[in-house]
């Protein structure tokens, strides 16, 4: 009685499968006659990266709930399942951005192209090099890349930032130009080239405002000096006023 209840139970489920397997498949041939095509992939967890690197890490069981599915900058949206596969039906032929959005991880973009036969090719998206096409298999495997850091760990004090400031440098440097370049002239030769070395003067005579500013005013010109008469001359004519008186 017992084996007979079993062979039913699995007779059922089986035909369920069967059922359902017909129905994917009417659906998929559906889609295919009437033009449209389903996008599938699967999407791996961020842990699976940090595992990688730290063995310790804590998983996140709700990244799947985070994480949003948009094609073509929402034209499509879906979601994820609990094993990270998707599945976007009723998709014209054409070419597609797939991107995932997730707020703690970055995915890569992947175009997917869709040709009226009902081809399809995946690619890395790259805007900087449209024509440079780097193929990724089909079903998609998208993988986190990277973690966003929305927090800017703040800088710890540092000794060289305190011995290459300006002010230190300024203070320091004379100093040891001071004490260094002394010993880099170990010739005596050239210690007594130095010393007995005669640098130019400068002229003291100096000349005065006013013949600068007299110069300013008459374009360069010296001023003429006043010519004295000779004291002689008066002298005479003194004497000739007295004899005559």
């Amino acid at each position: 009685m017992k084996t007979q209840i079993v062979l039913e139970l699995v007779a059922l489920f089986s035909l369920i499968c069967v059922t359902r397997g017909d129905m994917t498949i009417q659906d998929e041939i559906m889609d295919e006659v009437s033009g449209l095509y389903t996008i599938e992939g699967k999407v791996y967890p961020p842990e699976a990266q940090q595992m990688s690197y730290n063995p310790n890490a804590s998983p996140n069981n709700k990244w799947q709930k985070d994480t949003v599915l948009s094609i073509n900058g929402g034209e499509y949206k879906g979601f994820i399942r609990e094993d990270g596969s998707f599945i976007i039906s009723s998709v014209p032929s054409g070419s597609y951005v797939v991107e995932i959005v997730n707020p703690d991880y970055f995915y890569e973009p992947v175009r997917v192209e869709i040709n009226p036969k009902g081809k399809f090719r995946a690619r890395k998206v790259n805007y900087v090099q449209p024509s440079q096409i780097v193929q990724v298999p089909y079903p998609l495997k998208l993988k986190a890349l990277t973690r966003f850091k929305y927090f800017q760990t703040r800088e710890q004090w540092k000794i060289t930032d305190f011995l290459f400031s300006p002010m230190v440098l300024m203070m320091v440097l004379p100093l040891l130009l001071m004490w260094v370049l002394p010993k880099m002239i170990n010739d005596p030769e050239t210690k007594k080239e130095l010393e007995n070395m005669q640098f130019p003067k400068m002229n003291n005579e100096m000349p005065e405002i006013s013949e600068m500013i007299t110069s300013l005013f008459t374009g360069g010109a010296k001023p003429q000096e006043k010519e004295k008469k000779p004291a002689s001359n008066t002298k005479q004519t003194k004497k000739r006023n007295q004899e005559r008186n």
